[in-house]
């Protein structure tokens, strides 16, 4: 993922307000333990778990995620909490 997804990703969140609590709750569930101690000081998922994720979703565990596909699952996750 470069500095271009994560624009269109923030702009996709940023049109979308409900969704905002979802990205800081899911956010805080993924991201790896100690991010604060580590490059790149962010709350993101290990790489294993985004290779794992994009490998099952799109057959290539380099592949970035869809901007589409990250909203329709965050959506999803709104509705369906537990």
């Amino acid at each position: 993922m470069d500095a271009r997804w994560f624009a269109r990703m923030a702009v996709a969140m940023l049109v979308r307000p409900w969704l905002w609590a979802v990205v800081v709750r899911q956010l805080g569930r993924l991201a790896r333990r100690g991010w604060w101690r580590r490059p790149p000081f962010m709350p993101v998922p290990a790489r294993a778990y985004g290779a794992f994720r994009t490998t099952t979703q799109y057959g290539d565990p380099t592949a970035a995620p869809s901007v589409d596909d990250v909203v329709v699952w965050l959506d999803w996750v709104r509705r369906f909490p537990a």
